[in-house]
């Protein structure tokens, strides 16, 4: 009876500790999600404004999987899937952004995105961290952490753009870089979507 007591404890305690942290980070992403916005939208970079929309997916992320923390296996990993398809519907709008700028070309203010993509670089490094010791706990927790991981790669990209427009003075690094988010994104979501599915489908055989 006291093993039982034990095990019920420590799986409150790591409900509550997962709690605490998809709080903190979905308060960074919220943050976020409103500067890169507006920055993006006063430099006209579209790698910005997807790295925005990153952040906007994230904290809708973040807060589907507050809610899915108290949840069974199976909550959870339907609770995956739908992010799966949140991370898809932006994947695709970044691409629409990038079809846009194409025809409708300009110069971004590679300052403004070299600045905002140093901020956001390191609010989300300070995300990954909190998420590090949660990434293999359970199907939520995973999905986090990988949407998390890939807001790294984008804020490097981002200022790695800011740096080729300077240098080319031209719209087009911001544009490849749009491009290539979009293409990360859709990966992500392909990722979160087969993990949940497999979950779904073990469940379903453990079942039957």
């Amino acid at each position: 009876m006291d093993c039982c007591n034990d095990t019920e404890r420590a799986i409150e305690a790591l409900k509550g500790r997962q709690s605490a942290t998809l709080k903190i980070v979905l308060a960074i992403n919220t943050v976020m999600f409103v500067v890169e916005l507006t920055s993006g939208l006063l430099a006209r970079s579209t790698a910005l404004l997807s790295d925005s929309l990153d952040n906007l997916g994230d904290a809708l992320t973040y807060g589907l999987s507050l809610y899915a923390v108290s949840r069974g296996a199976r909550s959870k990993a339907m609770v995956a899937l739908f992010k799966g398809g949140l991370i898809t519907l932006a994947g695709l709008f970044v691409l629409g952004q990038v079809a846009y700028r194409v025809i409708n070309p300009d110069v971004p203010v590679f300052e403004t995105m070299g600045i905002i993509s140093v901020i956001a670089l390191a609010a989300n490094g300070v995300c990954l961290a909190l998420l590090w010791k949660h990434r293999t706990e359970d199907i939520n927790m995973r999905s986090v952490w990988q949407c998390s991981r890939n807001d790294i790669a984008s804020n490097v990209s981002v200022f790695i753009a800011a740096g080729a427009v300077w240098l080319t003075q031209s719209g087009w690094p911001d544009l490849v870089v749009g491009f290539a988010l979009a293409c990360l994104l859709l990966r992500s979501a392909v990722g979160v979507s087969a993990g949940a599915l497999r979950e779904l489908r073990g469940r379903a055989d453990h079942i039957a």
